[in-house]
């Protein structure tokens, strides 16, 4: 396994990489979320690529870019494991270096609301940073978790909009036993907040039941949400949404394939979590069918 740390090293160990090349590109403090699309990878491609990379452009002045969890050695490690060809691991200087002028900024609804609404600038970042990972690495594939839906549905649009030639393949989320995403800021929960977290996979697990049992509106299943999250002590809700599958656009009535979204403070700790909803009788992509949970 190979541990590359500028452009210029990652750009000869591609040009000497024959056949398919997948990418998983993480922020590290790896877990089995991670490691379930680095499987997928390896067993798609002829060789892997995993960046790790903190990346600064995504996070506000106010987020917790000096204090997100970090872990290399353990992270290559587990890389070396999975069998990892190459581990790319540049620095900010790397990335951005002086005067880099190349920010990929979407516009629309798709980047509008929801992350994009909460967290300005965060979308920029985001896009900036894969897109500047596709041009080094050139993967033939690229692989990222349902768990942050929004994100990747902006990342599908950007590989578009841009024409650029990476196939996304999209993986389900990965969950604790007790239903709880898995998600590297799980670790700033004390063992009290970590038992309160659990209410955000409670209220998916109850609009999924309601579907299921033939609620079909939307407010009905956010203000469901809404009142779990309301009386688990120290969960502080930031959305809550019920918005078709593939727009994003908010729904008066489920009767597509759609998305609960949502967004909560537990203690200081900012979690994401989301889950597919499906009206009985109506059909999904098999691609859609890959991600129920």
């Amino acid at each position: 396994m190979q541990v590359i740390a500028t452009v210029a090293e990652m750009a000869a160990a591609r040009a000497s990489v024959p056949g398919g090349v997948g990418l998983v590109p993480t922020m590290g403090f790896l877990h089995e979320g991670h490691l379930s699309l680095v499987e997928r990878a390896r067993r798609d491609n002829e060789a892997l690529v995993v960046s790790i990379f903190v990346n600064p452009a995504q996070f506000a002045p106010s987020e917790d870019l000096d204090r997100y969890p970090r872990d290399m050695d353990r992270d290559l490690e587990l890389l070396a494991r999975e069998r990892a060809d190459v581990v790319f691991v540049p620095t900010a200087e790397e990335m951005y270096p002086p005067g880099f002028d190349d920010w990929v900024d979407l516009q629309g609804p798709l980047v509008d609301r929801l992350e994009g609404a909460s967290r300005p600038g965060f979308f920029r970042g985001v896009c900036t940073v894969v897109a500047r990972l596709f041009r080094i690495v050139q993967p033939d594939r690229a692989y990222f978790g349902q768990k942050d839906a929004q994100q990747l549905r902006v990342i599908r649009q950007m590989v578009r909009d841009l024409a650029l030639p990476v196939e996304i393949v999209p993986m389900p989320i990965v969950r604790e036993p007790d239903g709880l995403a898995m998600s590297s800021r799980n670790a700033y929960l004390s063992p009290d907040q970590r038992e309160n977290a659990i209410a955000l996979s409670r209220a998916l697990d109850e609009a999924r039941q309601m579907v299921q049992d033939g609620v079909r509106d939307a407010d009905r299943i956010r203000s469901r949400a809404q009142a779990i999250l309301d009386e688990t002590e120290g969960v502080s809700v930031d959305y809550i949404s019920v918005a078709d599958e593939q727009t994003l656009h908010e729904l008066d009535v489920v009767d597509r394939p759609a998305l609960l979204l949502l967004a909560a403070r537990v203690g200081a700790t900012r979690l994401i979590d989301n889950t597919i909803l499906v009206p009985p009788g109506v059909a999904v992509s098999p691609l859609l069918a890959d991600l129920l949970e």
